[in-house]
Order: C-alpha cells, then sequence, then structure tokens
C-alpha cells in the first residue's frame, strides 16, 4: 500500500481540509494523477496520486480535517 499524505505546506501551516475527493475508493488512478483538492485557510489546491493503482481506502472523508503527515487515502 501506498499512502496518500497530508504534504508540508508551508512552516506556519499544521492542518488542512479534504475539500473534495476527485476519485473514489474502488477507481483506478495513475501517478501524478489529481485526486483530492484540499484546502487551507490560505490556499486550495489538488493533490496528486504518489503511485499508480487502486484507490484502496479514503480515510480522512470530505469536510474533515487533517494534519500535515496524516494519511488521507491507501493506494494499493
Amino acid at each position: 500500500m501506498t499512502p496518500v499524505l497530508v504534504p508540508q505546506l508551508g512552516n506556519e501551516i499544521t492542518e488542512a481540509e479534504v475539500a473534495e475527493w476527485l476519485k473514489a475508493e474502488g477507481d483506478t488512478v495513475d501517478q501524478g494523477e489529481p485526486i483530492v483538492s484540499i484546502s487551507t485557510t490560505k490556499m486550495t489546491f489538488e493533490l496528486d496520486a504518489p503511485a499508480s493503482g487502486t484507490l484502496q481506502k479514503i480515510i480522512v472523508p470530505e469536510g474533515e480535517i487533517a494534519e500535515v503527515g496524516d494519511t488521507l487515502a491507501e493506494i494499493g
């Protein structure tokens, strides 16, 4: 499994909200393909898949907050 992690978004930003999942569990994803939109108090951006495979499990649903380094989903 390859985890999809909340990246370091800047020195002062410690968390982000999952705004929208662009892919659903069971969908095939390609490395570099946008799979989730996350937002902070300063910006919103799309996070790319770190690996190709199937989106096995979404751990943090839309509307929830995750800390930098947290696992948002797993690709298998």
